[in-house]
């Protein structure tokens, strides 16, 4: 769920992401968004175009803990991510500014060593056009539906992959209750599903990216 950025600007921002993804063909049309909770008006698409490298150690220690650091450019959250294992419905993202250069920042690798000191190294990178769509309603954001049509390479591998995909991420005007989340989630996929979109087989991009 889309949370405010760290109170100071030497802290990194924290977000607790609740989102579902669904896999969806190159001309697939977007969903109508008609009958879902609280939604009363939904904005025009914005167009992001996101670059995004994601690193790991040479025995990939962060995937197998379910970890990934990304340094991605274009869109509104530029900059180095740390997604963290999934914890219920939701994974924790934690977020620092790009920096002057390419390289790890400190406090990046400082946060990482939970997981692993060892060397990291590129390990895919992901090219992504995004079109994304705010549903909103009289509190504010319930949800961010973005479209993506996505070229990724393993870098480790060589190989390339293109798809296409939707994401739901829930906003800050979406239900606190699991209950209510679980409700707001059907009446969406209602309509994604009926659009043609259905549950997507990979649960993260660099997983599809890896051949996962």
């Amino acid at each position: 769920m889309m949370t405010e950025a760290g109170s100071s600007s030497a802290e990194p921002s924290r977000t607790f992401e609740i989102e579902r993804k669904y896999d969806v063909g190159v001309d697939t049309p977007l969903p109508l968004w008609e009958g879902i909770p609280g939604v009363t008006a939904v904005t025009d698409g914005e167009l992001r175009v996101l670059d995004a490298r994601y690193f790991d150690t040479a025995d990939v220690a962060l995937s197998k803990a379910g970890v990934a650091l990304r340094r991605r450019t274009g869109g509104p959250d530029a900059g180095w991510h740390i997604k963290g294992p999934r914890e219920g419905d939701g994974r924790l993202e934690i977020g620092w500014p790009l920096g002057d250069d390419e390289s790890i920042p400190d406090a990046v690798a400082d946060t990482l060593a939970r997981w692993s000191t060892a060397p990291l190294s590129p390990l895919a990178r992901i090219e992504n056009d995004r079109t994304a769509y705010l549903l909103t309603g009289d509190s504010g954001v319930i949800a961010e539906f973005v479209d993506d049509r996505v070229r990724a390479t393993d870098l480790r591998q060589n190989v390339e992959r293109e798809w296409r995909e939707w994401e739901v991420e829930l906003g800050p005007a979406a239900p606190a209750d699991a209950a209510g989340r679980d409700a707001l989630f059907t009446a969406i996929e209602v309509v994604v599903f009926a659009a043609g979109g259905r549950t997507a087989a990979s649960d993260s991009k660099l997983a599809r990216a890896l051949g996962h």
